[in-house]
């Protein structure tokens, strides 16, 4: 399935259901893709609530917590896992508007084996 099309985040989103319950860990997230190589921007969101996506949708959402933004490359190098995303985050590579202390409590997500395993088993179904 191609890469950010509603497929792959609905995908995405089924096999975020396994993940362990973090309460608190919870935010509406605007992401926004940019240098796509079609030219144009890539948004999406995601509903976040206690560790699991319960809603991701292509498109704007006007009630996000906060947004943020990476560069299309770096989204791909990070699905690969060459990119670890606080890493990303700490050089800049990815921006943060909105809400920050929000946010963040969603990184600690990104260190857990059950993302790297999810992550790696989306990529085996992903086309760029």
């Amino acid at each position: 399935m191609k890469y950010v099309s509603q497929q792959w985040l609905d995908r995405q989103r089924e096999l975020q259901q396994s993940f362990q319950h973090r309460p608190g860990a919870s935010a509406r997230v605007q992401y926004r893709l940019t240098g796509v190589p079609d030219g144009e921007d890539i948004c999406y969101y995601a509903d976040v609530q206690d560790g699991r996506i319960v809603e991701q949708r292509l498109g704007e959402d006007p009630r996000a917590d906060g947004t943020m933004t990476a560069s299309y490359a770096d989204s791909v190098a990070m699905l690969r896992g060459e990119l670890a995303p606080t890493k990303a985050f700490m050089e800049g590579r990815i921006t943060i508007s909105g809400n920050v202390a929000k946010l963040a409590t969603l990184m600690p997500i990104t260190q857990t084996a059950e993302y790297r395993d999810h992550y790696a088993a989306l990529l085996a179904e992903t086309e760029f």
